[in-house]
């Protein structure tokens, strides 16, 4: 699975980071998510499927 993040559309809520931690991240400056590991391993899977579920908008892609 690739995960993919849109920051333009990332609102900063911090949902992802809650429920995928070993997947996304939030920079300091202004709160912005982003992915730390695009790949992740197949046992992190529900987290990030969570993770998109969750993200009020609706920035996470999951591929393949």
């Amino acid at each position: 699975m690739r995960v993919t993040l849109d920051q333009d559309k990332c609102v900063g809520s911090g949902q992802c980071i809650t429920a995928a931690p070993e997947v996304f991240d939030q920079r300091d400056d202004d709160g912005i998510s982003f992915v730390v590991d695009p790949d992740p391993p197949a046992t992190s899977i529900p987290e990030v499927e969570q993770a998109a579920a969750v993200c009020p908008a609706l920035a996470i892609r999951l591929l393949g």
